[in-house]
């Protein structure tokens, strides 16, 4: 998978792993991780879907409607390349917090569900519950924060407050943050994002 590696400063904190929204590319959150992290790694991922020359991290059918059977395929995909990038680029692979944005935030929320060590912790910003009617791993111990737009056309309210449901009946911890905004990404919810993480991780 395209992607950049940025060692941090300090290899005793968290990698962080940028998944962008639809139409991003590996570059587009690397001021996000600058705000939550400064001192941290940085391990930032490119899409491998394109729709209408956007790149994306899974299919969908429509808005909102995910293909499922290719989230289940490059949730696999993406878990078995971030075990590569942990042996070629020397970091704790159960040290990994993923920042997702949208599709990204998406895909991450897809390795929690499926796998019970692919991610120490998430900053999910505008995720969509990624399947229901599956049973969770344990997810005792990881930390979860969500951002949410109140008017977010997009992921509905109801979205977020079932992701958080789902994941914490899985175990995991998780502050939910809303924001009196749509689905963009906000420089106040980044900011929100940095002292969850500082207080949590």
């Amino acid at each position: 998978m395209k992607h950049i590696f940025k060692e941090g400063t300090n290899k005793d904190k968290n990698v962080l792993l940028l998944l962008h929204g639809t139409g991003g590319n590996e570059e587009g959150l690397l001021q996000l991780a600058e705000i939550v992290d400064p001192e941290a790694s940085v391990l930032s991922v490119r899409g491998n879907v394109l729709e209408n020359g956007m790149p994306r991290f899974f299919k969908r059918l429509a808005e909102g409607v995910f293909d499922e059977e290719d989230l289940i395929f490059r949730t696999n995909e993406l878990n078995e390349f971030l075990d590569e990038a942990a042996e070629k680029y020397k970091f704790e692979r159960d040290n990994m917090v993923a920042i997702g944005y949208s599709n990204g935030a998406n895909i991450a929320a897809s390795l929690l569900f499926h796998f019970q060590d692919a991610l120490k912790g998430a900053i999910l910003h505008h995720p969509m519950v990624p399947r229901r009617d599956i049973e969770l791993p344990n997810l005792s111990g990881k930390q979860v924060f969500i951002a949410a737009g109140t008017n977010d056309p997009i992921c509905p309210q109801e979205e977020a407050i079932e992701l958080q449901q789902l994941l914490e009946k899985a175990k995991a911890d998780v502050e939910l943050y809303w924001e009196n905004n749509g689905h963009q990404l906000t420089r106040s919810e980044v900011e929100q994002a940095h002292e969850w993480y500082k207080n949590i991780i």
